[in-house]
C-alpha cells in the first residue's frame, strides 16, 4: 500500500504578486493609517516618535527631517529582523545587512546622534495678565 500525502492548500498567488508589486496608487503617510493592531505599525510609530523627540520634537522639524526619521525607523526594524533571524540560526545576506547598517548610520548622521532639547518659550513672554473683573490685559 502506498502512503498518500495530505493535500496541500493551493498557493495564493494573488497575495504573493501583491507583496512583490508596488501599489497602483500612491498613498502618502500610510503609516498613520496602518492598523495599530499590527505590532509592526505600533513599533514603527513608537520609533518615529522617539527619533523625532530626540531631535527636539515634531513641531520643530522640517518635512525632510520627519521623512528621514520614518526611513530610519523602518531600516532599524529591517536590521533587527535580520539580526533576529541570525540569532535563531538562519542565514542572512551579510552584504545586504551591512548596506542597511551603513544606510541607517548615514541617516542618523544627518539627523544627529545627540538628543536636542525642545525649545521652550519663556514664561514671561507667554504669561497673560488678568485684570480685576475677569478681563485679560
Amino acid at each position: 500500500m502506498t502512503e498518500q500525502k495530505p493535500a496541500r492548500k493551493p498557493r495564493d498567488r494573488s497575495r504573493e504578486r501583491a507583496l512583490r508589486t508596488l501599489p497602483t496608487k500612491y498613498e502618502p503617510n500610510f503609516l498613520e493609517r496602518m492598523d495599530a493592531r499590527f505590532a509592526i505599525a505600533r513599533v514603527i510609530r513608537e520609533r518615529v516618535a522617539s527619533i523625532e523627540s530626540d531631535m527636539g520634537g515634531t513641531e520643530t522639524l522640517s518635512h525632510a527631517r520627519r521623512s528621514l526619521a520614518r526611513r530610519a525607523a523602518w531600516l532599524e526594524a529591517i536590521i533587527e529582523s535580520d539580526e533576529q533571524r541570525l540569532a535563531f540560526g538562519a542565514q542572512i545576506d551579510v552584504g545586504v545587512h551591512t548596506q542597511a547598517l551603513n544606510s541607517l548610520l548615514g541617516i542618523f548622521r544627518h539627523l544627529g546622534l545627540d538628543r536636542r532639547q525642545k525649545s521652550v518659550r519663556r514664561l514671561d513672554t507667554t504669561r497673560v495678565s488678568v485684570l480685576p473683573g475677569g478681563s485679560a490685559a
